[in-house]
């Protein structure tokens, strides 16, 4: 008798925690149903509006942080250039015996270079 009652405690049991279930989905659309009723289409389109103007105006700030950190990174890399031309041409004047050729030491080739040059000067346009 305690095994079958048992049995029919834990079926109970299951019922109640699917009738819980049941009973807080319904709840929440009923409030969300009589929140959308106070709020009124109208009100409710202008909320929707503000917000989806507040992530755009999120997204293109965060497209233009993207983009100038690209800009910063492709003149960083020219100035590196720059300054390995110096330290060559000053190895050349010293006298030293090291890296004196700019092709070894910038490692690229000249149509990426000019590729680099173009593409920072068309950059530097659009800004």
């Amino acid at each position: 008798e305690k095994e079958i009652w048992n049995r029919e405690r834990l079926s109970l049991q299951k019922s109640l925690k699917q009738a819980d279930a049941e009973l807080s989905k319904l709840r929440a659309e009923l409030r969300s149903e009589a929140f959308l009723r106070e709020l009124g289409s109208d009100t409710e389109n202008a909320v929707l509006r503000r917000i989806y103007g507040k992530y755009l105006r999120a997204e293109s700030f965060r497209k233009a942080l993207i983009y100038q950190k690209k800009y910063l990174l492709l003149l960083l890399g020219g100035f590196q250039e720059c300054e390995e031309a110096t330290l060559a041409l000053i190895a050349r004047m010293g006298g030293q015996p090291s890296y004196t050729d700019l092709e070894i030491i910038t490692h690229h080739s000249k149509a990426f270079t000019r590729f680099r040059s173009a593409v920072r000067v068309s950059i530097a346009i659009s800004r």
